[in-house]
C-alpha cells in the first residue's frame, strides 16, 4: 500500500497539487488505474465525469481518508485541506460563532490564557496578521451571501433544518479559507440566488478549489479547469464546461477516425494473408503480415455512454387558463406568506420562479399544486386538470425497502408488469434497476423514480422543486430535452442557471409577499443580484468613456495622489498600531481597559483602511480610461 505523501518530495518548493499514477479499487473494482494530473496552486478546477465513477472516492483519497493501492499524492508542503464534512449539529450555538469558530486557529489563538508578555504579544501579532479583529464581518458577509439575514445568523443551529445546516457547515469552510478546498455538489443545498452568490465567490477564492459538480453555469463561470475522471484515468482540461465538451468531442472524433483507419489497415492485411498464405511464393510476404498484425496495438473507437433518457407522457390540449389565481392569499396557520396573487397559467407556459430563498417560491409550488387551498380570494382550476408536482422532500419519502418496480405497481395495479418495466426504463432505470431495492439506488436513479411517479398521470402542468439534484450532467441535458418536448405547462423553482435558460419563457419573481412577473432575462437577474461575469465566449463590455479635458484629466490625478496620500497615511497608522499590540507591557496585569481601546482602534484602522483603499482603486480606473487611447 502506498501512503499519500504529504511532506516535501524534494529540496525543491512544492507548488502544486500531484496525482502520480494512483490505482485505487473497492471490493475488486478499480475506480482508478494509473491516474496522473498537476493542479497548479490557485487553480480552480471543476471534476466531472459520470455518476459512480469514483470523484468523491478522489476527494477521500485526497484527503488521506483512503490508502491509495499505488502511486502517491503530494501536497504543497503544510497545506491546509478544507471540505464540507457533513452538516453541522443542531446545537445552541449561534450562526455566526458556529462559523467564527470554524477558523480553528483564530478560536485557538483567541482562548489562549497565556500571562507570559511576550506569549500575549505573539498570540496578538498573529491575530493582526489572520485579520482577526475583521473576522465577524467577513463571516457575516458569507453566511448573508448563502441567505440568512442578520436576526438569523443571532439564532442557534438547532433553530435550522438539515438542509439550512449544510449552508452553515459551507459557510464555515470558506470563512476558514483552507488552502485546498475540496466542495462536492455544494450548489445542492441551494437556491439560485445562493448558487449566484457561491459562484461569484469561488471566482474570487485567493488559494485552490476543487469542486465536484454538475452545474453547468457554475463550471463556466467559477472554474477555469475541468478535471474529467473516465475510464478510470484523469484527463486536465483547460477552460470551463463548454470549452471541456467541445476539446472532448473533437478527441473522440480524432479517435474513432484513427480506429476506423486501422481497422481498415488490418482488413487490408487479413486479407493478404488469407489469399496467400497457402502461396509459398508468397509465403514468406504473408507472415511478414502476420506479424504485423500481431505487434499492432489496437487502437478502440470511443464507446458511446448508454443514452440518458426521460419520456414524459402526452395529456390531452385543454382549454385556457388551466389555472387562475384572483386576489388569492396563501400561507400557514392563518399567516399569509404571498397575497393579492393575480397570476394566470395555460398549457404552452414554462415559467420559472425567482426569488430569495424564504420568499415564498415553494409556497406558492404548493399553492399551484392545491397541497395548499387558498385562504382568501380564488384559484380557479379547469376541471380537468391534472397536476405533476415534484420536490425534494418527495425523493426522500420513497419507501426504501421496495424495488421502482413495486413502487410503480402500487400506483397502478392494474397494468401489466412489462408495461411498468417499459416506463422505467423510459425514465431511464433499466432492468436492475427496476428489482433493485430503492435503499441501493443512487441520488439520481431514486429522483428520475420520482419524476416518474410525478408524471404518471400525464399532467398538464408540471410543478418541479428542484429536480436536478442529483442527477448528473447528461441526466440533466436529457430532462431539458424531455421538458422541450412535453405538451404541458411547466413551473419550474431550480438553481440551475442552465436548465432554466433552456426551459423558462416566462420569469415571475417572488418577493415581499408579492408574485409579479420579471421582464428582464436571466442574465440580467443574475447581474442585479452580484454584477455581470465574463463567458467563455464574450467578455464584458466595457462603455466607451468620452473624452476628457485636460482639466479634467489633472483633477483626476490629484484626485488620485490624495488618495495614494491617504492610503500611506492610514497604512502608517496601521503599522504603529501593530508595533503597539506587539508591545508584551501592553498585556501586563491592570491595563484590560487599555488594551481592549488599542485593538478597538485597530479595528477602525482596518476598516478605514479597507475603504481608501477602494476609493484610490476607483479613482485609478477613472485615470486610466481618461488617459486611455481613443479606439
Amino acid at each position: 500500500m502506498a501512503p499519500i505523501d504529504r511532506a516535501q518530495a524534494s529540496g525543491h518548493t512544492q507548488s502544486m497539487l500531484r496525482i502520480e499514477d494512483i490505482s485505487y479499487s473497492i471490493a475488486g473494482r478499480p475506480l482508478l488505474e494509473g491516474a496522473s494530473a498537476a493542479i497548479p496552486t490557485g487553480h480552480k478546477v471543476g471534476i466531472v465525469g459520470r455518476n459512480g465513477a469514483g470523484k468523491t472516492t478522489l476527494f477521500r483519497l485526497i484527503r488521506g481518508e483512503a490508502v491509495l493501492d499505488t502511486g502517491t499524492i503530494t501536497l504543497p508542503p503544510g497545506a491546509r485541506i478544507g471540505g464540507v464534512a457533513q452538516e453541522v449539529p443542531g446545537n445552541e450555538v449561534s450562526l455566526i460563532d458556529t462559523v467564527l469558530a470554524a477558523d480553528t486557529e483564530r478560536a485557538e489563538l483567541l482562548a489562549d490564557t497565556s500571562t507570559d508578555p511576550a506569549r500575549i504579544a505573539d498570540v496578538q501579532a498573529r491575530l493582526t496578521d489572520i485579520d482577526a479583529w475583521s473576522a465577524e464581518g467577513r463571516a457575516a458577509s458569507i453566511l448573508k451571501g448563502l441567505g440568512f439575514t442578520d436576526a438569523e445568523q443571532r439564532m442557534p443551529c438547532s433553530a435550522f433544518s438539515g438542509g439550512w445546516r449544510m449552508r452553515v457547515a459551507l459557510a464555515g469552510v470558506l470563512f476558514a479559507q483552507p488552502d485546498l478546498l475540496l466542495l462536492d455538489e455544494p450548489t445542492n443545498y441551494l437556491d439560485l440566488e445562493g448558487a449566484l452568490w457561491l459562484e461569484s465567490y469561488l471566482a474570487r477564492y485567493p488559494h485552490t478549489v476543487l469542486i465536484i459538480s454538475h452545474d453547468r453555469g457554475l463550471l463556466n463561470r467559477a472554474v477555469g479547469h475541468i478535471l474529467h475522471l473516465s475510464d478510470r484515468k484523469l484527463t486536465l482540461y483547460t477552460g470551463g464546461y463548454d470549452a471541456f465538451a467541445r476539446a472532448r468531442a473533437e478527441r473522440r472524433a480524432v479517435q474513432a477516425a484513427e480506429a476506423r483507419k486501422q481497422a481498415d489497415r488490418r482488413a487490408h492485411l487479413q486479407g493478404f494473408v488469407d489469399r496467400f498464405k497457402a502461396k509459398a511464393s508468397k509465403a514468406k510476404q504473408a507472415q511478414s503480415r502476420v506479424k504485423m498484425l500481431e505487434k499492432m496495438e489496437v487502437i478502440r473507437a470511443p464507446e458511446d455512454a448508454a443514452r440518458t433518457v426521460f419520456t414524459f407522457p402526452e395529456p390531452e390540449e385543454l382549454s385556457p387558463p388551466i389555472l387562475q389565481l384572483d386576489r388569492a392569499a396563501v400561507g400557514y396557520d392563518d399567516t399569509a406568506v404571498l397575497r393579492r396573487l393575480e397570476l394566470r397559467i395555460d398549457q404552452d407556459d414554462r415559467i420559472a420562479l425567482l426569488g430569495r430563498n424564504g420568499e415564498g417560491k415553494s409556497t406558492l409550488s404548493k399553492l399551484l399544486a392545491g397541497k395548499l387551498a387558498a385562504m382568501e380570494g380564488r384559484a380557479t382550476r379547469s376541471s380537468k386538470l391534472r397536476i405533476g408536482y415534484f420536490a425534494q422532500h418527495q425523493v426522500d419519502e420513497l419507501r426504501i425497502d421496495e424495488t421502482p418496480l413495486q413502487h410503480i405497481q402500487r400506483a397502478r395495479p392494474e397494468v401489466a408488469p412489462a408495461k411498468l418495466r417499459a416506463q422505467l426504463a423510459g425514465f431511464g432505470l433499466g432492468a436492475d434497476q427496476a428489482e433493485t431495492e430503492v435503499r441501493r439506488l443512487s441520488g439520481g436513479q431514486k429522483a428520475r423514480l420520482s419524476l416518474l411517479l410525478a408524471t404518471l398521470d400525464a399532467p398538464h402542468l408540471l410543478i418541479l422543486d428542484e429536480p436536478t439534484n442529483h442527477l448528473d450532467i447528461e441526466s440533466r441535458e436529457a430532462l431539458v430535452e424531455a421538458l422541450t418536448a412535453y405538451s404541458g405547462a411547466v413551473v419550474l423553482v431550480s438553481h440551475d442557471m442552465h436548465l432554466l435558460s433552456l426551459v423558462a419563457d416566462r420569469l415571475w419573481l417572488v418577493r415581499d409577499g408579492a408574485v409579479t412577473p420579471y421582464e428582464g432575462d436571466l442574465e440580467s437577474y443574475r447581474a442585479m443580484l452580484i454584477g455581470p461575469a465574463p463567458t467563455e465566449k464574450q467578455a464584458p463590455k466595457t462603455p466607451k468613456p468620452k473624452r476628457l479635458s485636460h482639466d479634467q484629466i489633472k483633477e483626476l490625478r490629484a484626485e488620485v495622489r490624495k488618495c495614494e496620500a491617504r492610503v500611506a497615511k492610514i497604512e502608517e497608522m496601521r503599522e504603529k498600531l501593530a508595533t503597539k499590540l506587539a508591545d508584551p507591557a501592553l498585556y501586563e496585569d491592570g491595563r484590560t481597559g487599555e488594551l481592549e481601546t488599542w485593538q478597538k482602534k485597530y479595528a477602525e484602522v482596518m476598516e478605514g483602511l479597507d475603504r481608501a483603499e477602494a476609493l484610490w482603486l476607483a479613482a485609478s480606473e477613472k485615470l486610466d480610461a481618461a488617459e486611455a487611447p481613443a479606439a
